[in-house]
């Protein structure tokens, strides 16, 4: 809103709303503080290890937030807050009346505040989870792309912008540019990011941040950039005699000199910034209380210019707001280098509450009501207040789809055609589901289902191939769509599967999302997976092809880590069947805990290797298929019994024929071995725990497939690492040899490269034999 001065009523009613204002962020600023201080000098900590907080990284964000919540969000938008703001989030909150006073002391503590944002373990509302640099950053980008989806299928679902509130350090992460540059951000006009420009880091000044070429390469992508370099008390003195010097003086100074500046006296700055007889003349006019004011009066720190800044958004495209701020602004560490982690002294914070007009002996002391702050903080509750989200409805995921597959398959191809079933036998299940891949749905067996559930777009666009008679994808884009294709950023993909899974949480819609994704890089995908697992977001990953198994690829292309990464990741259940039925059942059960409270993500390690269905042996009888798919589902079966074993070979994925082979060679030599399909080294180890009272998981499939009246000395083998599989020996405490990966490979055919890593079936005989 601009006023002019032929409205003077106007100007005295914003000058009393900015005053305001003006008057709740310093409340916001003294909580934010008051909060780490607490945490860290006056709460008592017998261990003596530090609590930590960060009171400069909060301060050059406080006008920023108060801004947003105060003045210009709507009940629709949502924020990700960067990770060290938070103690300005729990204030706001508690200026809101959405958190209880009692919990302003507990930051960091147990059960308390968490150290970042945390949307399922704070107290108070927190849209996004935060704390790993960057992918907080990008999540509203991709809840915007979840939220289109999800009214395109079942309706709208509100609106509302997806704001992100990130440092300017957050700009070196690698995700950020991924997600910028991804040709579907662009589309995203509600995406809004504010980068909180204080030009310092964790350790030091930043000596060239280069904002220029920052909003050049945010503009090249399609962005809208604005900038909010400077506030209205610079303004007004660039306007004077000698002005256009003094704003380019201070244009082109390094950060480093900048910083050290804030720090200077007026005196000092007098001497420093007049370097010519015209800056000199300019800044004799200026008193000492002004000039140390109008220096570090920057744009990100002025109410006014954030708003104008806000109210200039175009909402059809992204948009990136570099707002310039002082870390640790209004503070006595105030620009310092080395402000990140410190911490105020008691005298600090006894002159800051002085300053501020509040109280260190009351430090929670809420607004007086029939204050025009109580008020403005009252009106912005009341705007703010969201309708709660639906209950999410339970979707009922069938057990078993009925197939029992013959002839030569591999579990990566199973993965589409136990999709392509699942639409015939349960459509409203299959409604849900959605596919995402970075541009591997050919080559991972997706391509039939993307033919039959095309892919997704927020409005339809032409298929210029459809009349192509040799094309075999077809590649339908339409509101309609259930598979999403995105650039060849493996951290996006997971960021999106995070996002969608969470739909049920945000507005009570339930997705199943699958992500999939070549094995050998889940690793680099892992972080943001990981981080949306613990934000909430429940979701399948698919990892395929893995391992050696894809031989000719080399060791370029392999996976030796993933299963234990599957095994060792919380809130994921990990699968790697070596049969099409194992993957049907797998997938199935994975599906079955998405998009509901208490669910659970699942990682699924599918192979290329054709294998003979027949080797399954899948019992005929109903019931006794059904025993069989529950032992699956559970982690382990036994796939060839015998009477009396003398070993037990355990083999999880794609070794399944070499294991059987090696069976088969110890039986002529008069060693009966028994062999046991491994589906979840992860599951049987939460067994294993849950019998020592270590874990709550089911321990039933242990007696089941391990009793100890058939214990014998054991073989473990996958293709993967083979600590994967070596706490199987220790449920009953069996002598035991564990074969697997543990060195890089190279190209070759499947035969030279199971040798090399001796986990082919001579191997595995040997193993035996020196066992028995």
């Amino acid at each position: 809103m601009s006023v002019t001065s032929e409205e003077p009523w106007a100007t005295a009613v914003q000058q009393r709303t900015t005053a305001t204002l003006e008057s709740v962020r310093d409340r916001v600023l003294w909580l934010a503080t008051a909060i780490v201080d607490h945490a860290n000098r006056v709460r008592p900590n017998p261990s003596g290890l530090k609590v930590g907080g960060h009171q400069a990284s909060s301060a050059s964000m406080v006008s920023i937030m108060t801004s947003l919540w105060f003045e210009h969000l709507r009940p629709g938008d949502r924020v990700s807050v960067k990770p060290h703001a938070s103690p300005v989030l729990h204030a706001i909150n508690y200026l809101l009346g959405d958190l209880d006073a009692g919990y302003l002391t507990t930051l960091r503590a147990f059960g308390g505040l968490q150290s970042y944002p945390s949307r399922s373990k704070d107290p108070d509302p927190a849209d996004y989870s935060t704390g790993s640099v960057g992918i907080g950053a990008t999540a509203p980008v991709w809840g915007a792309l979840a939220r289109r989806y999800v009214d395109s299928h079942f309706g709208p679902t509100g609106q509302g912008r997806q704001y992100s509130l990130l440092g300017d350090a957050e700009l070196d992460e690698g995700a950020i540019w991924e997600a910028v540059l991804d040709p579907m951000v662009t589309e995203l006009g509600e995406v809004v990011w504010i980068v909180d420009l204080n030009r310092q880091s964790l350790d030091r000044v930043v000596p060239n941040m280069g904002a220029p070429r920052l909003q050049g390469m945010f503009e090249a992508a399609g962005w809208q950039v604005l900038t909010v370099k400077y506030g209205a008390i610079l303004e007004e003195i660039f306007t004077r005699q000698g002005g256009d010097t003094l704003r380019s003086r201070i244009d082109t100074m390094t950060n480093p000199e900048y910083q050290r500046l804030l720090r200077c006296s007026a005196a000092d700055l007098r001497s420093r910034l007049a370097t010519t007889p015209e800056l000199r003349d300019l800044l004799t006019t200026l008193d000492d209380d002004v000039l140390v004011a109008a220096f570090r009066n920057l744009g990100g720190h002025d109410l006014d210019a954030l708003g104008a800044a806000f109210a200039g958004i175009d909402d059809t495209r992204p948009t990136v707001i570099f707002a310039y701020t002082v870390k640790g602004w209004g503070l006595p560490t105030e620009g310092h280098p080395q402000n990140h982690s410190a911490l105020l002294k008691e005298g600090q914070m006894s002159e800051l509450a002085s300053r501020l007009r509040t109280s260190l002996a009351d430090p929670w002391r809420a607004f007086d009501p029939d204050t025009p702050e109580a008020e403005l903080c009252t009106a912005a509750a009341e705007r703010l207040r969201r309708t709660p989200a639906p209950a999410a409805p339970t979707v009922v995921v069938p057990h078993d789809l009925g197939r029992t597959p013959t002839g030569r398959a591999t579990t990566q191809a199973a993965l589409g055609r136990a999709l392509l079933d699942l639409n015939r036998a349960a459509p409203a299940v299959a409604a849900r589901v959605v596919t995402v891949s970075p541009d591997v749905s050919s080559s991972t067996n997706l391509g039939g289902w993307v033919n039959k559930a095309g892919v997704w777009a927020a409005t339809p666009r032409p298929d210029w191939f459809e009349d192509d008679a040799e094309t075999i994808l077809h590649w339908r884009e339409e509101p309609s769509g259930r598979h999403l294709e995105l650039g060849i950023a493996e951290t996006n993909l997971v960021g999106v599967i995070g996002e969608l899974g969470a739909t049920w949480s945000r507005w009570g819609q339930p997705l199943l999302p699958i992500g999939v994704l070549y094995d050998p890089f889940v690793e680099r995908a892992l972080e943001p997976w990981s981080f949306g697992i613990y934000a909430g977001g429940q979701s399948i990953l698919v990892g395929t092809p893995s391992g050696v198994t894809l031989a000719p690829e080399g060791g370029a292309h392999q996976s030796i880590k993933t299963p234990s990464i599957g095994l060792e990741q919380p809130g994921c259940v990990s699968y790697e069947p070596a049969f099409v039925v194992d993957t049907e059942w797998t997938l199935l059960a994975s599906m079955a805990q998405l998009g509901k409270p208490g669910g659970a993500s699942a990682y699924l390690r599918l192979s290329t290797r054709s294998i003979d269905q027949s080797l399954a042996a899948v019992p005929e009888d109903s019931a006794a298929r059904e025993r069989r798919r529950r032992q699956v589902v559970a982690g382990a079966y036994v796939l060839r019994p015998t009477a009396e074993p003398a070993v037990t070979i355990c083999v999880m994925g794609a070794l399944v024929p070499e294991a059987l082979h090696a069976a088969e060679r110890l039986a002529e030599q008069g060693h009966e071995a028994e062999v046991i399909c491994i589906t979840s080294a992860d599951l049987l180890f939460r067994a294993t725990r849950s019998r020592s009272g270590h874990d709550r998981a089911e321990n039933w499939i242990l007696d089941a497939v391990f009793p100890a009246r058939r214990a014998r000395p054991m073989v473990t083998v996958l293709d993967g690492h083979p600590h994967t599989l070596a706490f199987l020996a220790g449920v009953h405490g069996m002598r035991a040899a564990h074969l697997g990966v543990t060195d890089f490979g190279q190209s070759a055919d499947l035969q030279d490269s199971y040798a090399y890593h001796h986990i082919d079936t001579a191997s595995i005989v040997r193993a035996a034999l020196d066992l028995v």
